[in-house]
C-alpha cells in the first residue's frame, strides 16, 4: 500500500508492467525472443550441417537415396509452418506452440543421439522418428515465435522494421555457431555428441523463453479462454485431441522421409499442381488489378523455386563436395567439412548492412531495382558461385584436392543473391497480394520453399549417377537461363507491379 496524506484514502500500488520495459528502444520482450530463436537456430543448423553425413557414414545410405531423404525431410520442415501457424491463430496461442515445438524439436535431437551412448539400438526407424518429431516441433516453433515478434509493436510503430532486423540477426548469430561448434564436435569426437550439443541448445532456447516470459506480457495466449478445454469432433478436449493428432503426424513424417521418391514424384507435385491451379482460379475471378498483383507472386515465387532449389545444395552435394574434395587443411588443421555450412550466416552477418544501405541509396535516386530484376540478379549470381565449383569439380581430376578459396568464392555469390531475393520476395507478397488472398498467397511463398528443397533433393541425388561437375554445369547454365528469362518477363511482371501499387495508393483510407 502506499502512504496517503492524512484524511485521504490509501492507494493501491500498481506496479509497472514488465513488458513495457525497453532497452536500446525495443521492449525488453525481443531479446526474450531473440535469445530464444538464437539457440533454437543454433540446434536446428547445428544438426542439419552434420545430417548428410549422419546418413551416409553411420547408417551408409547411398548418396542418392541420402541427398533425396534430406530433401524430403527439408521440404516438410518448410510445410509444416503453415499448419503450425493456423493451429496457434486458432486454437494454441503463439506462446503455447513455441513451446511445444521447442520440446518436440528437443526431444527429437536427443532421440538422435541416444544410439550413440547406446541407450537404444542403432536403428533406421527411430532415427526417422526422431527426425518426424523435429519437423513437427519446428512446425509449431517456427512460424509463431516470428509472429510474437509483431505482437510486441502497434500497427504503425516505426520500431516494427528494426525489430525484425535485431531478430534476423539472432537467427543468422545461431546458424553460423551451430554448424561451427557442432561440426566440430561431431566430426571429431562424435555425431551422438554434436545432436546432443544442439539439444542443449534447443533446451536453452526453451528455458530463456519460459523464465522470462513475464517480459512478453499477455501476449501470444489463446484466442479464448478455455478454448483449449471445449470438446473437438471427437469428443476429446481440443487439446488432448492435438496431442493426439501430433502423435499420428509424426510417424507420418517419419514415413515420407523415409520414402523420399514418394514424396519427390508423388505428393509434391500433386500438392503443388492443387494449390497452383486454385490460386490461378482465384486470380481468373479477380479484378484485373487484383490478377496482375497475384500473377506477380505466382511468377516470381516459381523462380524461387529454382533459385532455392541451387542454393540449398549447400547441405547436400557441397557438404559431400567439401568432404570428399576439398583441401581443407589450414596451418595443419583440416577444418570439418561441416563448419562450411557457417559461411553463409556469416557473410549474411557481414552483408546484410550493406546491401540495406545500398538499397536505400539507390532508391533515393530513383535507381533501386524493380523486384523481378533483384530475383534475376540473383539467379545470375547463383550461376556465377557454381561456375567457382565447377572449376573445383575440374581440379579434383586425377585425385588432387580442390582450392578452399573456390569453395568459398562460391558460398559468397550464393549469400549476395539470398539478400537480392529472400528479403524482397516476403515484402513483394505483402505487397502484391489483395488482402482477401494474403494468407493464401504467403502460404504460397512458404510452401514454394518447401518444394525447392525437394527439387534441391532431386539434383544432389544425381551427383551419384553424373558426377559432381556434370551438376554444378548443369545448375550453372539452368540459373543463368532462368535469369535470363525473369528478364525478359520483367516488364510484364514492372507492368503489373505498378498498376497494383498504383491502385493501392489510389484507394481511401480506412
Amino acid at each position: 500500500m502506499t502512504t496517503a496524506a492524512p484524511g485521504m484514502p490509501a492507494l493501491d500500488y500498481v506496479p509497472r508492467d514488465p513488458s513495457d520495459r525497453t532497452f536500446l528502444g525495443h521492449p525488453i520482450g525481443l531479446y526474450v525472443l531473440f535469445f530464444s530463436e538464437l539457440w533454437e537456430r543454433f540446434n536446428f543448423y547445428g544438426m542439419r550441417a552434420l545430417l548428410i553425413f549422419y546418413m551416409t557414414k553411420t547408417f551408409l545410405f547411398r548418396d542418392d537415396f541420402a541427398s533425396l531423404s534430406y530433401g524430403a525431410y527439408n521440404g516438410l520442415v518448410y510445410a509444416t509452418p503453415l499448419i503450425g501457424g493456423m493451429l496457434a491463430d486458432r486454437l494454441l496461442g503463439y506462446r503455447r506452440a513455441i513451446i511445444l515445438g521447442g520440446i518436440l524439436m528437443a526431444l527429437g535431437m536427443f532421440g538422435l543421439s541416444l544410439p550413440g551412448f547406446h541407450l537404444i539400438s542403432q536403428d533406421k526407424r527411430w532415427f526417422y522418428v526422431a527426425l518426424g518429431s523435429i519437423i513437427c516441433g519446428n512446425g509449431f516453433f517456427k512460424p509463431n515465435i516470428s509472429t510474437m515478434v509483431g505482437t510486441l509493436y502497434k500497427p504503425g510503430d516505426a520500431r516494427r522494421d528494426g525489430a525484425f532486423t535485431i531478430f534476423y540477426m539472432g537467427i543468422n548469430i545461431g546458424a553460423f555457431l551451430g554448424p561451427l561448434l557442432c561440426g566440430i564436435v561431431g566430426e571429431k569426437l562424435g555425431y551422438h555428441y554434436a545432436f546432443g550439443l544442439a539439444g542443449i541448445g534447443m533446451v536453452t532456447g526453451l528455458v530463456c523463453f519460459v523464465t522470462f516470459k513475464r517480459l512478453i506480457g499477455d501476449r501470444g495466449l489463446p484466442p479464448r479462454v478455455g478454448l483449449l478445454r471445449e470438446r473437438s469432433v471427437i469428443g476429446l478436449p481440443n487439446e488432448l485431441t492435438l496431442y493426439l493428432a501430433i502423435v499420428i503426424a509424426i510417424p507420418v513424417a517419419a514415413y515420407l522421409v523415409s520414402q523420399p521418391e514418394f514424396v519427390e514424384r508423388f505428393a509434391a507435385p500433386i500438392v503443388g499442381a492443387i494449390f497452383i491451379a486454385y490460386i490461378i482460379w482465384e486470380a481468373m475471378r479477380s479484378s484485373p488489378v487484383e490478377r496482375g498483383g497475384i500473377f506477380v507472386i505466382l511468377i516470381l515465387a516459381l523462380f524461387s523455386v529454382m533459385f532455392w532449389a541451387c542454393f540449398e545444395q549447400a547441405g547436400s552435394s557441397l557438404n559431400l563436395f567439401a568432404d570428399r574434395h576439398v583441401n581443407r587443411v589450414i596451418f595443419g588443421w583440416e577444418i570439418p567439412a561441416s563448419v562450411f555450412q557457417a559461411v553463409n550466416a556469416a557473410f549474411i552477418v557481414l552483408l546484410a548492412p550493406p546491401f540495406a544501405w545500398l538499397w536505400v541509396k539507390l532508391s533515393k535516386v530513383g535507381k533501386e531495382p524493380s523486384s523481378p530484376m533483384k530475383f534475376a540478379l540473383a539467379l545470375f549470381q547463383m550461376s556465377i558461385g557454381f561456375v567457382a565449383l565447377v572449376i573445383a569439380a575440374r581440379q579434383t581430376q586425377g585425385g588432387v584436392k580442390a582450392s578452399l578459396i573456390l569453395l568459398v568464392i562460391a558460398y559468397f555469390f550464393h549469400t549476395t543473391g539470398e539478400l537480392c531475393l529472400s528479403p524482397v520476395g516476403l515484402s513483394m507478397v505483402t505487397k502484391m497480394a489483395p488482402v482477401r488472398l494474403a494468407g493464401l498467397l504467403m502460404g504460397l511463398w512458404f510452401l514454394c520453399t518447401a518444394f525447392a528443397h525437394i527439387v534441391a533433393g532431386g539434383l544432389a541425388s544425381k551427383t551419384a549417377s553424373w558426377g559432381f561437375e556434370k551438376v554444378f554445369t548443369v545448375i550453372v547454365y539452368a540459373s543463368a537461363a532462368a535469369g535470363v528469362l525473369l528478364l525478359v518477363l520483367t516488364p510484364l511482371v514492372k507492368k503489373w507491379e505498378r498498376a497494383k501499387l498504383v491502385a493501392a495508393t489510389a484507394a481511401p483510407k480506412r
